[in-house]
């Protein structure tokens, strides 16, 4: 016994899919980890310069966060395990 594919209907209209949507990982501060040491974590995982890498830092510093990856939601966790596990402090929010 066979089944006959069946065609599947596009959706129409504005709504937006979960698919579509981009993810932003948030880092927050914190009184544990040094300076350089956040520099060095944003160069290693994310490939920044040491100026776009410190810039990211001083915001992390001075406003207490900032948003280190915008992407799909997958990319997002990955990046905000990765964080986590170099002992950053990261979150996700809807881009």
């Amino acid at each position: 016994m066979t089944t006959a594919p069946h065609e599947l209907e596009l959706p129409v209209g504005d709504e937006v899919f979960e698919g579509d949507r981009v993810w932003n990982v948030v880092v927050w501060n914190d009184p544990i980890n040094l300076m350089n040491y956040v520099v060095w974590v944003f160069r290693t995982l994310f490939g920044f310069t040491t100026e776009q890498a410190t810039r990211l830092m001083l915001a992390v510093h001075n406003e207490g966060r900032a948003v280190v990856h915008t992407g799909p939601r997958e990319q997002a966790e990955l990046n905000a395990f990765r964080l986590h596990h170099h002992g950053l402090w990261a979150t996700l929010e809807r881009g």
